[in-house]
């Protein structure tokens, strides 16, 4: 976002304009449909101004200081000073069906494009540049709606722009602006303050584009604080001086905190990062967030964002967090009830145009960074580094907040490599970072930290605090649990037949799988026999809609945690999954089988064996974990076929499955934490290969043909991070890198359009009929939310090669699903949402019933790709 000046002199083109007081920056719907002029430009700019200055005060005085440069809200109020221009102009009036060929400031330009240099906000941006406005404003002004309009070598008073008396207009409304608002352009110490203000001045765009502000004969100024309310801007109260035990312990009950909780405790005295490396069942979670309480009381940080390693986490976290804000915000804050179920505020929540159903901010997990306090993936908290559109709202979103990232262990070198950036930005606006990890090789703490790590003790807590640079490391001394016993075999039919004999003995058996096939297969291969012997048996994975999921994780979670402990023995269970069980969850399994992975995957999975000394066991139950993998030699041959690893070859990389697998093939029983640090460690130190090992190893680093190598993911990484160039669309900017990309699909039973009432009714997978209107004029606001809130549960993330065919995107929006869904832009080939319907045999098939091949969908499986031998 450097300043670049063009050197062409300024045009003195002869050519009038209308004033500024005249151009309008919006239309409005009447409540009969009817599209009219809303308001001017002027009058949303200061709308916009006076929203951005509110954001602003919502900070504590040390963060808005080192934040916000004296005058931010101009430069937000300015944003849309590109639409004093004819085209502009022209666009709105057009649209309310005004004939724009009779004026003469507007005739000359009816034919022009506005899309040839991005539209007002190109006009925006180089109407600054020419007003030398200082470093950086130029362009937050022209990335307001998420992306760098390419402008070329534009300059304010070119033709295109309106010549120099439009210019002149523009002029006139920036200094009309200063005055209103009394301030002047803001200047900025470095980028990462630059970034958080674009952000601040998208989302008081849209704020101010709200249905509060939408009526131009309405008085905007009194609904300047609801607007902000209802988009859930709000200050909470937080109750002061809560001791561990009152926020974590259950009403009557006592609790201390551990001595690793303890010495965190201690050392997280302010924004800065720190590192918690403790193993599984130690209460990192706990700590972490009651570290952020100390900080939220204090004013130290503005709210909570609690990111996930990925979507394949268990949405119990979501409880858990929900428990905690419960105890920890006072009930005098706004809107309390909502604050403390993020899921609620899509349905109440009001954000303007991109937070609308069919805007690209309707979706939770991107709005939960704006929100006080949330619980969502580090995906979304990743592309504030990124160029991708809105990332630098996100980077405003995180700005002053308590950023807790769980599980790091688990990142590929290509999400390291932005991890590393996006930790070096929070830390520079105003951020406490916390990261959590049982499985922290010494190489990551390193990079992480920016600094050079010396203490190689297991549990550890690493601190740099932002008022002083030095690293401090802090050892734990922790008392080891009981040995559990490792085998390891490469006969599933064994461990088919181990599984229903200790669930039918009444012990709670999990079994996980690298990938969601896998797992439909094995809980194929067992259920019927379980429930034949009186067991009972549930599947967990990604590959279900919402509403199933969540129903499943209610069931299977609560049997597998401590709720369940009264049911625990009455009956012999049998729980499979994928990843989802081995993250952010606190289940506990009498017996663990699992399929062979990478050792900081293996070690996050024995920690749901044997969880919690006092749960209740059958008498025959023993720790003990049983790994599903091949010899090395095998592994080493032939690492993608079934004498291999199978499918886990194109999970995992092949030579970290090897060099994981010649750490485990001599295991017979582990200790924790004591055994951590040493099996990591063995795993992932650099050596020098040779023959086969030297192949996998050289093919992780330059990649093949089916898998790309981590050069080319560091390469890629940084030229994602690159603040040049063209900004991406979200969805084809991946964080977590992966050769292929995924696609929401739509799940319905059915779809019938009804023409006389200008609607399609669709028909969910329980039955539920839904109306979807094919104008926006039939449902109120609120009626909106509810209905693409229900919809959005009925879909699916699916690799594009699993996924139904493309509907063509003018048939979707025929259909009304622009009005619900993001829908993507076509000048970036986004093809982001697929629709099938499931017929009575579970089949999906085509809108028009044709079947689709080898895909079906059932609530138990999950969408299921069938195989030949299916």
């Amino acid at each position: 976002m450097g300043l670049l000046r063009r050197g062409r002199p300024l045009h003195k083109i002869e050519v009038s304009a209308l004033p500024f007081e005249q151009c309008p920056a919006k239309t409005w719907n009447t409540l009969d449909g009817k599209i009219e002029l809303g308001r001017t430009v002027f009058n949303h700019c200061q709308i916009v101004g006076e929203i951005a200055k509110k954001l602003i005060s919502h900070f504590p005085e040390t963060l808005r200081s080192q934040l916000f440069p004296v005058g931010c809200e101009l430069a937000a109020a300015s944003h849309d000073i590109g639409k004093v221009s004819p085209t502009f102009v022209i666009k709105i009036r057009s649209a309310c069906g005004i004939d724009c060929q009779a004026v003469p400031e507007l005739a000359s330009y009816v034919s022009l494009q506005e899309k040839n240099w991005g539209g007002h906000a190109g006009v925006s941006q180089a109407t600054a540049e020419d007003l030398n406005a200082p470093k950086y404003v130029p362009e937050i002004l022209g990335q307001h709606h998420g992306f760098s309009p390419q402008i070329g070598e534009k300059i304010g008073n070119d033709e295109p722009f309106g010549g120099q008396a439009w210019f002149e207009e523009r002029q006139k409304l920036v200094d009309a602006l200063k005055a209103a608002l009394n301030a002047d352009w803001p200047r900025f110490e470095h980028w990462e303050q630059a970034r958080v203000v674009a952000g601040l001045t998208s989302v008081a765009d849209w704020i101010g584009s709200g249905e509060f502000f939408e009526n131009p004969n309405v008085d905007w100024q009194p609904n300047i604080e609801a607007a902000l309310n209802d988009a859930g801007f709000i200050t909470p109260e937080i109750i002061p001086e809560l001791s561990f035990a009152e926020i974590f312990a259950q009403p009557g009950q006592t609790m201390e905190p551990r001595t690793a909780q303890k010495l965190f405790l201690q050392q997280v005295s302010g924004p800065g990062v720190y590192i918690l490396e403790a193993q599984m069942g130690m209460g990192k979670t706990e700590a972490a967030l009651y570290a952020a309480y100390q900080l939220l009381q204090t004013q130290q940080a503005t709210g909570i964002y609690f990111a996930l390693p990925t979507q394949l986490t268990s949405n119990k976290i979501y409880d858990r967090f929900n428990q905690f804000l419960d105890r920890i915000v006072g009930p005098n804050t706004t809107n309390r009830a909502l604050l403390l179920h993020s899921g609620a505020w899509l349905l109440d929540q009001e954000m303007g145009e991109e937070g609308r159903p069919g805007g690209a901010w309707f979706n939770q997990g991107k709005r939960g960074l704006l929100a006080p306090f949330a619980v969502g993936t580090i995906d979304q908290a990743l592309m504030a580094v990124m160029n991708v559109k809105h990332g630098f709202v996100r980077a405003f979103g995180l700005a002053g907040k308590v950023v807790i990232l769980d599980e790091v262990h688990s990142y590929d070198l290509y999400t390291g490599t932005i991890l590393d950036s996006l930790v070096a930005l929070l830390h520079n606006i105003g951020c406490t970072v916390i990261i959590l990890s049982a499985t922290l090789s010494q190489s990551r703490r390193k990079t992480l930290l920016r600094q050079p790590v010396s203490n190689n003790a297991y549990p550890l807590i690493s601190a740099v605090t932002q008022s002083s640079a030095s690293l401090t490391e802090t050892p734990v001394e922790e008392v080891n649990k009981a040995p559990i016993t490792v085998h390891r075999t490469d006969n599933a039919d064994d461990l088919i037949k181990l599984a229903l004999e200790r669930a039918a003995g009444g012990e709670q058996v999990l079994w996980i799988e690298n990938t969601v096939k896998d797992a439909q297969q094995r809980y194929l291969d067992l259920a019927a026999q379980a429930r034949a012997n009186g067991c009972d048996i549930g599947l967990l994975h990604s590959r279900f809609t919402p509403q199933d999921r969540q129903n499943n994780e209610a069931i299977w979670v609560n049997l597998f945690g401590k709720e369940g402990w009264s049911e625990r023995l009455h009956q012999g269970r049998i729980l499979v999954g994928t990843q989802v069980l081995e993250q952010s969850l606190d289940i506990d399994a009498d017996l663990l089988i699992c399929r062979f992975a990478p050792s900081d995957m293996l070690l996050q999975r024995i920690g749901r064996l044997w969880r919690h000394t006092d749960a209740p066991r059958p008498a025959t139950a023993k720790p003990e974990c049983w790994l599903l993998a091949p010899n090395l030699e095998a592994g080493l041959a032939t690492p993608t076929t079934e004498k291999g690893f199978g499918d886990s070859g194109w999970v995992y990389s092949p030579y970290i499955l090897c060099r994981s697998l010649e750490v485990w093939q001599d295991v017979s029983r582990v200790t924790l934490p004591a055994d951590i640090r040493g099996l990591i460690d063995w795993t992932y130190e650099e050596r020098e290969e040779s023959g086969q090992w030297r192949a996998l190893k050289d093919q992780l680093s330059k990649g093949t043909r089916y898998r790309t190598g981590e050069e080319t993911l560091q390469n890629l990484a940084r030229l994602t991070l690159s603040r040049n160039g063209i900004t991406q669309p979200e969805s084809k900017a991946e964080t977590r890198y992966s050769d292929t990309d995924t696609h929401d699909v739509l799940l319905l039973k059915s779809i019938r359009i009804d023409s006389a009432n200008k609607s399609t009714r669709l028909t969910l997978l329980d039955d539920q009929s839904l109306i979807l209107p094919h104008q926006k004029h039939q449902l109120s606001k609120s009626e909106w939310r509810k209905l693409a809130v229900a919809l959005h549960q009925q879909l699916v993330r699916i690799k594009p090669i699993d996924c139904p065919p493309e509907v063509q995107l003018s048939e979707l929006e025929k259909l009304g699903f622009g009005n619900v869904f993001y829908l993507g832009q076509p000048e970036h080939n986004e093809a982001i949402l697929r629709v099938a319907l499931v017929n009575d045999s579970q089949e999906l098939t085509s809108l028009d019933g044709q079947t689709i091949g080898n895909k079906e969908y059932r609530t138990d499986l999950g969408y299921r790709v069938l195989t030949p031998a299916d």
